[in-house]
């Protein structure tokens, strides 16, 4: 499992963005770790599903709420990632309203959640290998705080939590 102190794995996450840029279509568009990392401070937190209720309700809002505070403490992006297409992350970004907030990226063949050690099966209920609920904090690639539930709680990964470590 990654810990603090190492640098987060290769691969490719999926964003699909609602308004055409130039050079980038609505998507899907890859995220590519770690080029996407180099030079900046991410605030990263990855949770079982999208549409999901304690993500829906709890988790994914509390970063969209605190946006501003993350960026005054230094941090210039917050991502959210969950084992899901970038379909149905872009619809779930859009009823959160996290537009410019919070980026929704897709790990959609779970090449993050297996690559960190941070997944969670929910076969059992239907679900499969998903992403387990994290928070940490990315400098430059490098993993700097890391805070996971370790079986799917909701204690540790909230966005006050990682806002008070960082603020620290």
């Amino acid at each position: 499992m990654i810990k603090v102190g190492d640098k987060l794995p290769a691969c490719t996450l999926f964003e699909y963005i609602d308004v055409e840029t130039e050079g980038c279509s609505l998507g899907p568009n890859p995220v590519t770790l770690p080029d996407a990392l180099q030079g900046k401070t991410i605030a990263l937190f990855g949770l079982p599903g999208a549409f999901t209720p304690t993500c829906s309700a709890q988790h994914a809002p509390g970063y969209i709420a605190q946006a501003e505070a993350f960026k005054a403490a230094g941090v210039d992006e917050i991502w959210c990632v969950s084992v899901n297409d970038a379909f149905v992350m872009g619809a779930w970004g859009r009823q959160l309203q996290a537009a410019g907030k919070v980026r929704m990226l897709a790990d959609g063949s779970a090449d993050l959640a297996k690559a960190t050690g941070l997944t969670l099966d929910l076969s059992a209920k239907g679900l499969g290998l998903r992403s387990g609920r994290y928070a940490m904090l990315v400098k430059d690639g490098v993993v700097k705080i890391l805070n996971n539930e370790e079986g799917g709680g909701y204690a540790v990964s909230d966005a006050d939590t990682l806002l008070k470590q960082i603020k620290g």
